[in-house]
């Protein structure tokens, strides 16, 4: 298979700009895309480095892309970093910004800023996860139901070792996730916890359920995935708009541990999921900077998700780079796919950020 589509951004990393990562899109009233995106300073690219929200504009279907806006600085809130965006038109018409806040390994939790102005100006954050803890959402993740609710979902990481404090940065949090759901009904002004959470229940497991995200299906069902390091994302569902879920087990997608990402393509019903097929297998050799996030690949459900074909690439293997945390946005008459795209040379696959734009024509030609 050949590639598709065409790169119409690509940010990689510079003196005092070690990383630009992950982010998310929106479309504006005057007919603009939005793009915000974790953007980091200083000399490290670590997770927890500092970083600040960055914001690009386009004014032609994404092929051409504005200098940066910082919004948010990780100082702002007392922290050493924050990342991980999540943009929502919210039933005011304000545009939701949400982001996660790191202030030490074991405190973490998403926030989320409000603007009345098409991302002019930006509201105070407030903090969307009631309890202390380490609770981890990927990019592009939040998501509106039909009936109107929110969803957050989230992956919870205990505090390990000894420590008493919750603003402790020298204790770490436990890599075994359990998948957690935050749920609005008052339009993010308040939140409160689902009554189940689900856990991986698989004794040599170190992930547990790392990196959730949500869909809703075309029956009402709510199908979430997460991340594992046994070689597969694993499933849960909820017949009941995210109050309790079923227990997970192993999903059709073959994967290392790296997110899945999936979106409703407009208009058709069908489903595209993104996501990077090859597990961790004892015999594959994997590459210190890939980690086994290659290649990056697509595939189109016109059954809901129980069937997928018409697979694509958007990156393969042999291009050496590391592919992951992708947000995807449809506009008129194609799909932005924006991901982390890391090559050797850049010393990590989260510090080069990538835009790919692919017509539809072309995903209605598979």
């Amino acid at each position: 298979m050949d590639k598709k589509g065409k790169v119409v951004l690509e940010l990689g990393p510079s003196a005092g700009n070690p990383r630009n990562s992950e982010g998310a899109f929106i479309d504006l009233s005057d007919g603009r895309l939005l793009f915000v995106y974790s953007r980091f300073i200083g000399e490290s690219n670590a997770d927890d480095a500092p970083s600040c929200i960055a914001s690009r504009y386009s004014g032609d279907g994404g092929e051409t892309w504005s200098e940066d806006t910082i919004i948010a600085m990780a100082g702002e809130h007392d922290a050493c970093n924050i990342m991980s965006v999540s943009l929502l038109r919210m039933s005011d018409g304000d545009i939701g910004l949400f982001y996660f806040v790191r202030r030490a390994r074991n405190n973490g939790r998403i926030h989320l800023r409000r603007s009345s102005d098409e991302g002019e100006t930006w509201s105070e954050a407030r903090c969307c996860i009631p309890g202390l803890g380490y609770y981890v959402t990927n990019n592009d993740r939040v998501v509106r139901l039909s009936g109107g609710r929110l969803i957050i979902p989230t992956s919870f990481h205990k505090m390990a070792g000894e420590a008493t404090e919750y603003s402790d940065p020298h204790h770490k949090n436990d890599s075994r996730g359990i998948a957690h759901y935050f749920l609005s009904d008052d339009d993010g002004r308040t939140w409160r916890e689902a009554k189940t959470f689900c856990a991986l229940h698989a004794p040599h497991s170190k992930s547990g359920l790392q990196e959730p995200g949500v869909i809703e299906l075309q029956t009402g069902v709510l199908w979430s995935w997460a991340r594992t390091d046994v070689g597969c994302q694993y499933e849960m569902f909820s017949m009941d708009n995210g109050e309790t879920w079923s227990q997970a087990v192993p999903s059709q997608f073959t994967s290392p541990r790296s997110p899945l990402s999936m979106k409703r393509i407009p208009g058709s019903g069908s489903l595209l999921a993104v996501w990077n097929p090859i597990p961790n297998y004892q015999t594959r050799l994997l590459a210190n900077n890939a980690g086994g996030r290659t290649p990056l690949i697509g595939g189109i459900s016109k059954d809901d998700g129980q069937t997928w074909k018409h697979f694509f690439h958007l990156e393969k293997e042999e291009d050496r780079g590391g592919y992951c945390y992708t947000a995807i946005h449809f506009i008129d008459d194609a799909v932005l796919f924006a991901y982390c795209a890391g090559v050797p040379e850049d010393g990590s696959r989260l510090a080069r950020l990538r835009i790919r734009k692919l017509s539809l024509s072309e995903l209605e030609a598979l």
